[in-house]
């Protein structure tokens, strides 16, 4: 599938495309918010810490065609990914990205205007997004002006950054997120290759530079492991082990939601039910040290907080 078919396929899932690389797609949960019926996690657990509102958010990557690595765990089409790095790509201007983001961000919700179950003082907030989750799909550090766009997202948003941590050189001396997300979802190099699928050969030296890099950021950070059942649910002191060399904040413990395309990879028994990842939590936590600060069982997700 070319780069012209592949935006075809995009839009026709309600993406919103922005410039050469960059995407928008509303967020179920925005979605949710907007008609009275609920708040996603994020909102739960760090609301007043960040101001983070679901209906506020602009989910959206400037890497839409690009990764290093193919999970098998992950909603998207990892199989039209065009190439691992952005190298030979021309790259939109950070600024040029923010002000598409945004224009496309307004124009996806405008069909919610007339919807009878939507909350206008919310829908009127929403043009105007107070926090970005610069993730999506495909990989976001893989951009290499994400330290600027960054900075102009800061200008009028909260910005949460979600890395895989295949381009550790981008993280250091990265102009600092609200929050940055590593995603550990491996607690060994062969579980890794197993469920991160990685197409650089030195994967597991480029992530252990970003768990290196981890301590040195001044903003709050966050260790995302999403645990796929049979698959990456053991190991417990090599988790830990990887844990407490990032120093993180926080260490967020979600199931594998089966869904997307990832159910052409795995079986549904692969997701964990809540209790599950309840159990997961505490026996990491036990070996950790931190606070059990809250859970979601709607989204099958465990928060622990430092002390």
């Amino acid at each position: 599938m070319n780069l012209a078919e592949q935006k075809l396929l995009l839009e026709k899932q309600q993406y919103g495309l922005v410039g050469e690389h960059s995407a928008v797609k509303v967020c179920e949960w925005t979605k949710k918010s907007l008609r009275g019926q609920g708040v996603c996690y994020k909102e739960k657990f760090y609301g007043k810490l960040h101001g983070i509102k679901s209906h506020g958010c602009l989910q959206m990557t400037p890497a839409t065609y690009f990764c290093p690595n193919r999970c098998v765990y992950c909603w998207r089409a990892t199989d039209k990914t065009v190439s691992n790095t952005m190298k030979g790509f021309g790259e939109d201007e950070p600024k040029d990205i923010v002000k598409g983001a945004i224009i496309a961000q307004r124009k996806l919700l405008t069909g919610f205007k007339g919807f009878s179950g939507t909350d206008m003082v919310k829908w009127k907030e929403a043009q105007n997004p107070t926090n970005v989750a610069i993730s999506l799909t495909g990989e976001p550090t893989a951009y290499s002006r994400i330290s600027e766009l960054i900075s102009e997202f800061k200008k009028n948003m909260a910005v949460f950054l979600v890395t895989n941590g295949q381009f550790p050189e981008r993280l250091d001396g990265i102009t600092e997120p609200s929050q940055l997300y590593l995603s550990l979802d491996a607690s060994t190099k062969e579980i890794y290759k197993k469920i991160d699928v990685p197409q650089f050969p030195d994967f597991w030296e480029r992530f252990n530079k970003t768990i290196d890099i981890m301590p040195s950021l001044t903003c709050k950070t966050a260790v995302r492991l999403t645990m796929v059942k049979g698959w990456n649910d053991k190991n417990i002191d090599d988790y830990v082990r990887l844990i407490k060399r990032t120093d993180t904040d926080f260490v967020e413990i979600k199931a594998y939601m089966h869904v997307g395309f990832s159910q052409y990879r795995l079986p549904l028994k692969a997701m964990p039910m809540h209790k599950e990842v309840v159990e997961f939590s505490k026996k990491i936590n036990e070996k950790l040290g931190y606070t059990y600060k809250d859970e979601d069982e709607r989204s099958r997700v465990v928060l622990l907080g430092k002390k």
